[in-house]
């Protein structure tokens, strides 16, 4: 899987565990939704933008990525 896919999907996990839409994700996270959405279309996320997710989300960096979907060989890129 590739990173960017592995984010996405962990950003949908954490939406469906804290019952938030994506648009509540943006506003709280300063981020926007346009940004969230198109992801999995990207080659690359930025920091910042990962950063943003994490407020929204009123979590850190580290509970983001700890997740078995970060597990090294499940990443491809």
């Amino acid at each position: 899987m590739r990173l960017v896919d592995a984010v996405f999907a962990r950003i949908k996990e954490l939406m469906k565990e804290k019952g938030m839409s994506m648009y509540r994700l943006a506003m709280n996270g300063g981020v926007p939704r346009s940004t969230i959405a198109t992801i999995p279309l990207s080659e690359t996320v930025t920091l910042a933008t990962i950063y943003g997710v994490c407020e929204g989300f009123q979590i850190t960096l580290q509970e983001f990525f700890n997740s078995p979907l970060f597990d090294k060989d499940k990443v491809t890129d």
